[in-house]
């Protein structure tokens, strides 16, 4: 997995100054005024992705959305500086892996769970406890007896269709993939909080990051933008990507507490209604393909968003239709193509090649010594670019044989047919 770089926590602050603004560009703050909402927010220090509070003036928000409006995402970014230090950070797998030693051993505490990652491989020595310490803090993974067994929780719904959408994983049963060999399929789906209509439902063979994008993006195309969307902590939903593009669309993300299925009931109730309506009826020993399932899938969908929810008594797609107006349209296809697209930071060399995901690639040379910001879809890395103010610059794979026989205009001619010139 990619280790969070410099830019990497940039863009976690970036979305943080969003996740704050949001109300704003969404236009549901309930004060007065803008100037209103941004006094209440700053009433009191806020904590910010390193596990700092920080008390921030009124002014500085009302910056950050005129900044937001102006550039979107990028904007929002923190200026670098040349004085920037080094932290060391948590990889993605080391972060997987604290959570599932605070689910096996909820009371080990931080230093124990940073010698174990020592231990295991997971991060080197270098990395401080107080990294860890700080994770855990920030994201309330402390051991949950000391708040008793019991959760506080309340029955809750959104105003109208497009407030939150819900998403999450379900396990569903083997089918041949390609190859004749069955592999185990994963239901990825995302719920509308109000009106319980799915907008998004695929099968894959594999539950990660980049397949949630697929149905996330799918979702946005075919019924707009969600002001919210609220997801667990699993792989496909906690890492550097989702955050940033939920920023770049206007959307702002929620996790649901750890290890409360229940907090994202709607999307829970769709995954026990396919099965008991659907899924048991179905004999997919039959089934030949992942396509041909999920063509069965999808009418079961259809039949779901067309009948009557047993909480509000309306079918989903009724309650869609009287409220939709209120959800935002994507500006182009071109535009929610760019939003999606993955991102990291990579350093160009000296021969001008970059390298992800085990692959080299020529880069314009103005870019040399450079760190760059290179965007790409993971099954399209044929297609990626780099991103430099607003404009694209394409990669192609290296060819060194290639580009032996290329010209260069800086390189030396040599004649060769002066033998004591040239040294024969």
């Amino acid at each position: 997995m990619e280790k969070r770089n410099t830019k990497d926590m940039g863009r976690e602050l970036a979305y943080f100054r969003f996740a704050l603004i949001a109300p704003v560009i969404q236009g549901t703050f309930p004060d007065a005024s803008v100037a209103a909402y941004c006094r209440r927010i700053t009433e009191k220090p806020i904590v910010r992705p390193d596990g700092t509070a920080f008390q921030y003036k009124p002014g500085t928000l009302s910056k950050w959305v005129d900044l937001y409006k102006f550039g979107g995402m990028e904007e929002l970014m923190p200026r670098a500086r040349s004085d920037k230090g080094r932290t060391k950070t948590l990889s993605d797998e080391a972060i997987s892996e604290i959570y599932g030693i605070k689910d096996k051993f909820p009371r080990l505490n931080a230093v124990q769970i940073h010698a174990r990652l020592v231990q295991d491989g997971f991060i080197p020595a270098t990395v401080s406890v107080r990294a860890v310490q700080r994770y855990i803090k920030l994201h309330d993974l402390k051991n949950p007896a000391a708040s008793g067994p019991l959760k506080d929780r309340k029955a809750f719904e959104e105003p109208y269709f497009g407030a939150m959408f819900q998403a999450d994983t379900c396990y569903f049963p083997y089918v041949p993939d390609e190859n004749g060999k069955k592999q185990r399929t994963y239901l990825i789906a995302i719920v509308d909080d109000y009106s319980r209509m799915v907008v998004g439902a695929r099968l894959f063979f594999a539950d990660d990051a980049y397949n949630f994008q697929k149905v996330f993006k799918d979702a946005v195309a075919t019924h707009g933008i969600p002001q919210k969307l609220y997801v667990d902590h699993g792989p496909s939903y906690e890492n550097s990507q989702l955050p940033y593009i939920c920023g770049s669309i206007g959307t702002v993300l929620i996790h649901a507490p750890i290890r409360d299925g229940a907090a994202k009931a709607k999307v829970e109730r769709f995954f026990g209604v396919v099965k008991s309506r659907w899924l048991h009826g179905l004999d997919t020993g039959q089934i030949r393909s992942i396509e041909e399932f999920n063509a069965e899938l999808a009418e079961a969908v259809r039949a779901h968003n067309l009948a009557v929810n047993s909480s509000t008594k309306e079918t989903p797609m009724s309650r869609f239709l009287a409220t939709r107006g209120k959800i935002r349209v994507p500006e182009s296809q071109e535009w929610l193509d760019e939003c999606f697209m993955n991102r990291i930071s990579r350093k160009v060399k000296n021969d001008a090649t970059l390298s992800m995901q085990n692959t080299q690639f020529d880069a314009p040379m103005q870019f040399i010594r450079q760190t760059v910001e290179v965007r790409f879809l993971p099954d399209r890395i044929d297609e990626a670019y780099i991103y430099d103010n607003g404009k694209h610059f394409p990669l192609k794979r290296t060819d060194k044989q290639a580009n032996s026989r290329a010209k260069r205009e800086d390189w030396p001619t040599v004649d060769y047919s002066k033998g004591a010139a040239a040294g024969v």
